[in-house]
């Protein structure tokens, strides 16, 4: 089977960005501190573990990344491990990758990018902002 057949076999259901994930008994994953877009009182800024947790769907045997680009993408804030998983035929796959002391030094769109044998497979935006730029914009918009 071809790469490009097997990316045809791979869907990304989700994608969650957390402090920390757990295994729990039953194969159940605890996510703690979830989280989409990051407030801080000043900048830079550093999390001590911050995990993002990719479930798949699909079948066939692939090889992940994550990495976290600065927000004018000319940089690489993070870049993780590549990881082999597998699913079986009609099956699922949960990929976790663990950063730990990441810091961003400026407000602003940062890019997590998931890459599955080596190409692009998703992006999502991490917004990090402080409070100066939550008081520009309102306590209501900051809190959205």
């Amino acid at each position: 089977m071809s790469s490009t057949d097997q990316k045809l076999d791979l869907q990304l259901l989700y994608t969650i960005f957390c402090d920390d994930v757990r295994l729990e008994v039953g194969n159940k994953l605890s996510f703690m501190g979830v989280f989409q877009n990051i407030m801080v009182q000043q900048l830079p800024a550093s999390l001590i573990k911050f995990a993002v947790v990719s479930h798949w769907k699909g079948q066939g045997t692939y090889l992940s990344e994550v990495r976290i680009l600065t927000p004018d993408r000319q940089g690489f804030i993070v870049v993780s491990q590549p990881t082999s998983f597998e699913i079986n035929s009609g099956g699922f796959a949960d990929n976790i990758s663990f950063f730990v002391n990441v810091t961003f030094p400026k407000a602003g769109n940062y890019f997590v990018q998931t890459l599955v044998n080596s190409n692009l497979f998703e992006e999502q935006v991490l917004r990090i902002s402080d409070a100066a730029e939550a008081n520009l914009l309102g306590a209501s918009e900051a809190i959205n």
